[in-house]
């Protein structure tokens, strides 16, 4: 009798701890952390695990292939990168925003409306640590000498960035849209002010000598253009930083994060965008160019992330997503690199800017161990609005109807189904040209590309028409444009892309109002020709 005690009181003992690991890991599959990688610019094909024939080395994304599963039909909202961000954050088209076109800059004010719930406050009102590491390009509010404004622009004036008062703190940043830590840069290295800022202060001041163009801070530091800047801030130094700094808040949040307080880590990194400046352990390790080195560095941080949520025990708890903001750059050096044989947008036409595939079809990776299947591949369109919808369907905690707008659920996907889950998908250039998919059909509302790559607005063959159909099936490059022989198409798709907007949304639910009403037709009036410009202006 005691005997047979003894052995059930150690049976009982036996299964308590193995109770509880397994509902640990049950409640760290319905509540997993969430690390979101945003390279900046980086292309479809320079990823081995999408292009087989690409040339660059890129062995920690492959290894995220062969553990995840590979979206290869995923793009960003926009060809550029602050509508991008936009639209990952807040489930929303950019173009429902009030920014129509280009980017915003380093001094611009917040883009993301107050009140709006975005991937970072939903996930705090769940429980979530939520922390953004990296480049923000959303805008944030500087404080302001007496009598001076800061403007919406891309390029900021000698006035604008005499305007701001680095030493008061930033209102409306990420603090400000659900985020508890932020630890970054403001916008691009392409754009002032050139200092790491944390929460909502910059960790050092800028030098803002005399305000007279040149500046001198920053070109003899990496940046593309001069600038205020922090004395010892080097653009060289920027990715190594935010990858350390994300690798400390993993280990940091672990112990919470394994005692039921998951985190969220939003990681938009400065690479492989201008200025194309990898740092000294990597330049030249490609072989190629500097471009593929800076690629290969890119890889490194995505590797040292992996590294970081294994050393700490989180890797089979954590939803790890990898993709790029759009297209790649033409800045990469594409007549460099392609009789190299190694094209950084694969087979799509175009590049960074355009309604062409080339610069809105990105890279996309998913990690969920126990959930996706390893090596695996969903072939169906998807969208980076697509996080908001996908977490809270993970949470099975719904959004209210003004809440992700444009946003569906990947969490079939993730789950194994082939099955699309969505119908259509909407594109925006850097000028505001639209386009519209559904299937394989492809109608772009404007007669070239509507951003950098030829034809560019101005320069399309005269009668070119003004609008642009391709079947992806067959043509996959838009190389033949078929509209004058499907008008039938060509009209359903206009009236299905004018109803998403007249609804505010493009999913299922009450009518939402635009913050901008935009014009789908804008791209569609041929611009006056304007003198030929450099192929690769600045990039945003």
């Amino acid at each position: 009798m005691k005997f047979s005690t003894a052995l059930a009181s150690l049976s009982l003992a036996l299964l308590l701890p193995l109770s509880t690991a397994t509902a640990s890991a049950a409640g760290s599959a319905a509540k997993p952390n969430i690390v979101y990688i945003l390279c900046d610019d980086l292309g479809y094909g320079d990823v081995r695990a999408f292009n087989a024939q690409g040339k660059i080395a890129t062995p920690q994304m492959d290894r995220l292939a062969q553990e995840g599963i590979r979206f290869t039909d995923a793009h960003s909202s926009s060809a550029v990168c602050t509508p991008t961000r936009y639209g990952i954050l807040t489930g929303r088209y950019n173009w429902r925003s009030r920014l129509q076109s280009g980017v915003l800059g380093g001094l611009s004010p917040r883009l993301i409306e107050p009140g709006r719930i975005t991937v970072a406050s939903f996930l705090k009102e769940q429980g979530y640590f939520t922390a953004c590491v990296g480049k923000w390009h959303l805008g944030m509010d500087w404080a302001k000498h007496p009598g001076k404004t800061v403007s919406l622009l891309s390029v900021e004036t000698v006035d604008q960035v005499g305007s701001v008062d680095y030493t008061q703190p930033i209102t409306n940043g990420p603090n400000s849209v659900g985020f508890d830590y932020f630890f970054g840069i403001s916008a691009s290295l392409d754009m002032v002010p050139y200092t790491f800022i944390e929460n909502d202060r910059v960790a050092a001041l800028p030098d803002v000598p005399d305000m007279k163009f040149p500046m001198t801070a920053g070109r003899t530091r990496g940046f593309t253009r001069t600038g205020p800047g922090a004395k010892d801030f080097a653009a060289v130094d920027v990715l190594p930083t935010l990858t350390k700094k994300a690798v400390e808040l993993i280990a940091r949040h672990a112990s919470d994060a394994k005692q039921g307080k998951p985190f969220f880590l939003y990681l938009p990194l400065n690479s492989p965008h201008t200025p194309i400046n990898p740092s000294p352990a990597w330049a030249g390790q490609s072989g190629l160019s500097p471009y593929a080195d800076f690629v290969m560095e890119t890889d490194w941080a995505i590797g040292e992330v992996m590294r970081a949520l294994a050393a700490q025990g989180l890797d089979q708890t954590t939803l790890l997503i990898v993709t790029s903001d759009n297209g790649c750059s033409p800045q990469a050096n594409f007549e460099e690199l392609l009789p190299l044989g190694h094209n950084p947008n694969h087979l799509f036409r175009g590049h960074k800017a355009d309604i062409y595939d080339g610069g809105h079809h990105v890279p996309f990776l998913a990690r969920w161990t126990g959930v996706t299947k390893p090596g695996t591949r969903y072939a169906p369109y998807v969208c980076l609005t697509d996080l908001l919808a996908t977490v809270a369907d993970i949470l099975s905690h719904p959004l209210p109807a003004q809440a992700g707008e444009d946003s569906v659920s990947l969490l079939p996907a993730l789950r194994g189904s082939a099955a699309p889950v969505r119908d259509t998908i909407v594109h925006h250039s850097i000028t505001g040209a639209f386009s519209i998919r559904q299937g394989n059909w492809k109608l772009e509302l404007c007669p070239g590309s509507g951003g950098w790559s030829a034809p560019t607005p101005g320069q399309e063959p005269k009668g070119a028409p003004r609008i642009q159909l391709y079947d992806l099936a067959t043509d996959p490059a838009e190389t033949t444009n078929v509209q004058g022989e499907h008008p039938a198409i060509v009209a359903r798709l206009t009236d299905l892309l004018k109803h998403q907007v007249a609804q505010g949304r493009s999913t299922p639910g009450a009518r939402q109002a635009n913050t901008v009403e935009p014009d789908i037709l804008r791209g569609t009036v041929v611009a006056t020709p304007k003198k030929a410009k450099r192929a690769a202006p600045p990039a945003p």
